[in-house]
């Protein structure tokens, strides 16, 4: 379901992935600096969470500045909290590399609202914790902040999240968290000898796992 959600005096285009049966808990997915919410992963991604009742949301937002990709999520986030069509009891906010970081900045800001319990995890996907070659600065402060449960999945050769800095970084974390390393994937997840759907796959079941295991699906 294509929808348009206001976003100051524009719009972001966005996508539901609708489950069959009415779903009690969402994701809200976003891409990275470059592409857009058609980038093949997060696609799949989504149409595999509907598929095993997850509803999904994915949203565009093409600024690369990261104090406005954070404001147009905040939105997204508050307009599928007061959708009348999707009444959810929970969310998942999800980003691929900057959307990650979009999404984790959201999450430190609405913690301050101790009241609300509506964003149920953080899922990263190439969490992009450094510049190429720049290890000295780490894109760590909101992770070190977040309290909710955390999954990151991440490129064991990911030339933007060192593997010993991440679980450094996680080691710190208050947050319950999770990282699952894909064997040899750079920061697009590419790995030598696997095909892209292959990837795909082991991505998406961890991801949907894991949402399973943080939410009452779990019990049922």
């Amino acid at each position: 379901v294509k929808v348009t959600i206001p976003f100051g005096n524009k719009y972001l285009d966005a996508i539901f992935s609708v489950p069959k049966k009415k779903s009690r808990y969402g994701v809200i997915l976003t891409h990275g600096a470059g592409g857009d919410m058609n980038f093949p992963h997060l696609v799949s991604l989504a149409a595999y969470l509907a598929s095993h009742g997850i509803l999904c949301l994915r949203f565009t937002c093409k600024g690369l500045n990261i104090a406005y990709r954070t404001k147009a999520y905040k939105t997204v986030v508050e307009y599928l909290k007061l959708s009348d069509d999707y009444k959810l009891s929970g969310v998942f906010l999800a980003g691929r590399s900057m959307g990650s970081r979009a999404a984790a900045s959201v999450i430190c800001q609405l913690s301050q609202d101790d009241d609300d319990d509506f964003i149920q995890g953080l899922v990263c996907l190439s969490y992009p914790l450094h510049r190429p070659k720049l290890q000295s600065k780490l894109r760590d402060e909101d992770l070190l902040f977040i309290r909710c449960p955390v999954l990151f999945v991440s490129g064991s050769a990911d030339e933007m999240c060192e593997k010993q800095l991440l679980e450094g970084v996680a080691s710190k974390m208050k947050a319950p968290k999770k990282i699952h390393w894909i064997d040899k994937a750079n920061h697009g997840m590419a790995v030598k000898g696997r095909t892209e759907e292959d990837v795909m796959e082991e991505i998406n079941a961890q991801v949907f796992s894991w949402i399973r295991e943080n939410t009452e699906l779990e019990h049922k």
